[in-house]
């Protein structure tokens, strides 16, 4: 892509120079001639890189972006306003400066014979297969803006579902930052005063003191690089170890199975499955087909494995229900409910109430989750503070009885 310089008049007459980046002069005029009255002289910037550019680089399209811009192209569709002149305003007005970057070119695309989806597909970094395979049912069933639809209220659920996760983990990472610094705080620069006035009473330190000064005395020294050079070597060979297949797979699955937490990602995997395989089959795309976006929405690997393996079991003629029991993954109820909608022909209706319930299983898990962490987190922090409180006045009743 390059940036070019184009000389426009806008509505009011004004006539100045806009930078526009595109594959060529042609595709630049063509972005530009819906947005301004005329377009004139185009040429090739002499920099073709600006701070625009970074801050695209730097800005990531959220799930919550998505659903904005997918419920605002619906009711603009729905009114009967034409793609690319959606596409124009919606580019104009997007705050994300990534997603204006992508609708700029899309809108470009689709004024030159190209299908939205197809489009689309060139922004993976915007729009998924997810989204690209709806809107493609969407144009080929000609109802484009009930698609859209239900992808804007598919999106607001699960950015709905990933707030509850991250209010769970959010709250018990916040106290336990603080009550860290707090520690180190103590640790660093209180300590050293008690100790510099045992030191000149001759007092004899307690074993805990010992400890407490001894470890006062490591973080203020450069050995005190040592410990946090071996944790973020720790933390970089998790991640490192994370990237590999095998990797990846053992610290999902002891996710799932991790106390307090593993029945939450559980359940929020298994509704994310439902709620997407519901609007994908609802909204036309073929069953295999939904199979292989669900596993790109799917985070857990033991559960995308699940999927796959149900895939190839659905691919040989068998029913869903019994292909996902076959996994050993999905819960009982959620089998027999998904079940229930193949025997009634309402899969997706069906797929939709399992998410319901699950997602209402996860807002609950949440709130009985954050209630269990806020009494262990007050414990921890009581105990940390006392420990170095019970530290310096241990000496001082020493102190006490040498004086009485």
């Amino acid at each position: 892509m390059t940036v070019y310089n184009v000389k426009v008049k806008d509505h009011s007459g004004n006539v100045f120079t806009e930078k526009v980046e595109a594959a060529s002069p042609e595709q630049a005029r063509s972005i530009l001639k819906n947005r301004y009255v005329a377009v004139g002289k185009i040429t090739k910037s002499a920099f073709d890189f600006d701070l625009s550019q970074l801050e695209v680089a730097l800005s990531k399209v959220t799930v919550k972006d998505k659903a904005v811009f997918s419920r605002q192209l619906s009711v603009m569709v729905n009114a009967g306003v034409a793609i690319v002149r959606c596409l124009g305003i919606l580019g104009d007005q997007a705050g994300n400066p990534k997603l204006k970057k992508a609708l700029i070119g899309i809108s470009a695309d689709v004024q030159q014979g190209n299908s939205l989806s197809e489009a689309m597909a060139k922004h993976p970094e915007c729009f998924d297969d997810l989204y690209v395979n709806m809107v493609e049912a969407g144009e080929t069933g000609g109802v484009l803006d009930e698609v859209l639809e239900r992808l804007s209220k598919l999106l607001e659920d699960i950015a709905k579902l990933q707030n509850q996760i991250k209010s769970a983990m959010t709250y018990p990472m916040t106290v336990g930052a603080f009550a860290v610094i707090a520690f180190l705080g103590m640790t660093i620069f209180l300590i050293p005063v008690f100790s510099g006035i045992f030191d000149s009473l001759g007092a004899e330190l307690p074993a805990l003191t010992k400890f407490m000064v001894w470890l006062s005395d490591t973080l203020r020294s450069p050995r005190a690089v040592i410990p946090i050079a071996v944790i973020g070597g720790l933390v970089f060979a998790f991640k490192t170890y994370y990237k590999t297949p095998m990797g990846r797979l053992q610290i999902d699955g002891f996710m799932l199975k991790m106390p307090l937490f593993g029945d939450l990602n559980e359940k929020s995997a298994v509704a994310r499955f439902c709620r997407v395989f519901g609007v994908l089959t609802r909204s036309g795309v073929p069953v295999l087909n939904c199979f292989d976006i669900v596993c790109n929405t799917v985070s857990n690997q033991v559960i995308v494995n699940a999927i796959r393996g149900a895939k190839s079991d659905i691919q040989q003629g068998g029913m869903i229900s019994l292909a996902i029991q076959k996994e050993n993954v999905f819960p009982p109820l959620a089998i027999q409910m998904i079940s229930i909608g193949e025997e009634t022909g309402e899969l997706d209706s069906m797929m939709s109430k399992v998410a319901d319930f699950y997602e209402d299983e996860v807002e609950q898990a949440v709130k009985a989750l954050t209630s269990m962490i806020e009494p262990i987190m007050m414990v921890g922090i009581a105990v940390m503070v006392g420990t170095i409180l019970l530290s310096m006045y241990l000496p001082m009743f020493s102190i006490f009885d040498q004086l009485a």
